[in-house]
């Protein structure tokens, strides 16, 4: 099934100069990009994103971390899109990630770890839905689909 969802280039990435590098990683997998903008996050927003991190010790320093410069927001989409990203970016702690994810190749920090990804299909609609219009998603057939899935895949 075709997923949309969402990846936060965090301001980590945008300092690193690494935003190409990035979403190049995404496009080579055969992730179509549907929608991006670049953002700067507020109190406000950041509150809501991650509120489930709100009564942790260090939600202060995340919400610091994401609003040190702006950010770049994402949507992908593709078949089983939610799970292809969550994996491509790898664990959470870039240090415990596997060379070969993003987290793995770029990052040494549990906090400055260069993306957010969607980890689930409720978290990836509230998500998109946070940081997108819905006429700022594209819905457009790329030229190269035929090619990236069987007949009976999506």
């Amino acid at each position: 099934m075709i997923e949309q969802t969402l990846v936060i280039l965090k301001p980590c990435t945008l300092q690193r100069g690494l935003v190409g590098d990035i979403i190049h990683r995404f496009e080579c997998k055969g992730l179509q990009l549907m929608g991006m903008k670049m953002v700067r996050l507020t109190d406000e927003i950041l509150n809501e994103h991650y509120s489930h991190l709100s009564s942790k010790p260090f939600f202060k320093r995340v919400k610091n971390s994401m609003m040190a410069a702006p950010v770049i927001v994402c949507c992908f989409a593709g078949v089983d899109a939610i799970h292809v990203v969550h994996a491509l970016a790898g664990p959470t702690n870039g240090r415990m990630a596997t060379p070969g994810t993003i987290r793995g190749d770029y990052s040494m920090s549990s906090q400055e770890n260069i993306v957010h990804t969607s980890d689930s299909p409720e978290t990836a609609d509230a998500e998109l839905k946070r940081f997108f219009k819905p006429e700022e998603i594209f819905d457009y057939r790329q030229a190269t689909f035929d090619f990236l899935y069987a007949c009976d895949e999506y």
